[in-house]
C-alpha cells in the first residue's frame, strides 16, 4: 500500500477532530490528533475481533442446542430450523466483523512511519488553514446542492482532494483517483460517483481559471 494512500486514510479519520473554526494549529497538536485516531482504530479492531469471537461462540452454542433438540424432539423441526438460521446469521456477522477488522492493521502499522504521519499532518494543516477557499471551490462545483447538506464523509473526502489539487502540488488525476478509492471504501454505494463528478468539475474550473490568468 502506498504511504500517501495510508496518509489520506489517516487524514480522513482525523479530519473531524479539527476545530470547527479554522485556527493556527501546531504540528504537535495535529500529531496528537493523528495519534488519538490510531489508538481509536486499534481499539475498534480489538472490539470487532472480540465481538466476532463472541458471535462464533453463540453460533456454536445454537448449533449444539439444535443437535441436542433433534435427539430429544425430532418432531419439533421448526424450532430446530430457527436455531440453525440464527447460528448461520451469527456466523455471517462474525465473518463481517473479522473482515472489517482486517481492513485496519496495515493502516495501523504504516501510521507509525514518519512519511505517512507527516503527509497526513500536511493534509490536515492545509484543510484547516485553507478551509474557506477549499469549501468555496467545492461549493462552486456542486450542481443543485449545498456543501452543508453533504454527508460529512463525502465532504471530508472532497476537502482532502481539493486541498491536494489546489495547495499541495498533487496532480489532479492522482488526487481524484485517490478520493474515489476512499469513497468506494468508506462512502455510500453511489458516493464515489458523486465525488468523482464534483472533483472533475473542480479540476475543469481550476484549469479554466489558470488559462484565463
Amino acid at each position: 500500500m502506498q504511504p500517501r494512500h495510508t496518509a489520506r486514510e489517516l487524514a480522513l479519520f482525523s479530519i473531524n477532530q479539527l476545530p470547527s473554526q479554522p485556527q493556527k494549529l501546531e504540528s504537535k497538536t495535529l500529531d496528537d490528533i493523528v495519534t488519538a485516531v490510531v489508538r481509536s482504530l486499534h481499539d475498534e479492531t480489538k472490539e470487532l475481533l472480540q465481538t466476532a469471537s463472541a458471535e462464533l461462540q453463540r453460533s456454536q452454542d445454537r448449533l449444539t442446542s439444535s443437535e441436542n433438540r433433534t435427539s430429544d424432539l425430532r418432531q419439533d423441526i421448526q424450532a430446530v430450523e430457527g436455531m440453525v438460521r440464527e447460528a448461520i446469521e451469527l456466523t455471517k456477522n462474525a465473518i463481517n466483523n473479522i473482515g472489517a477488522a482486517l481492513d485496519f492493521p496495515v493502516t495501523l502499522v504504516l501510521s507509525q512511519r514518519d512519511e505517512v504521519r507527516n503527509y497526513a499532518i500536511d493534509i490536515l494543516k492545509t484543510v484547516n488553514n485553507k478551509r474557506s477557499q477549499i469549501d468555496e471551490t467545492i461549493s462552486s462545483a456542486l450542481v443543485n446542492w449545498q456543501i452543508d447538506r453533504l454527508a460529512q464523509l463525502d465532504k471530508d473526502i472532497l476537502r482532502i482532494a481539493t486541498a491536494e489539487i489546489m495547495f499541495m502540488n498533487v496532480a489532479s488525476k492522482v488526487a481524484i483517483d485517490e478520493a474515489v478509492e476512499l469513497a468506494k471504501r468508506y462512502s455510500s454505494e453511489d458516493g464515489y460517483r458523486f465525488i468523482n463528478g464534483v472533483l472533475r468539475r473542480i479540476d475543469d474550473q481550476l484549469k479554466e481559471a489558470r488559462r484565463k490568468s
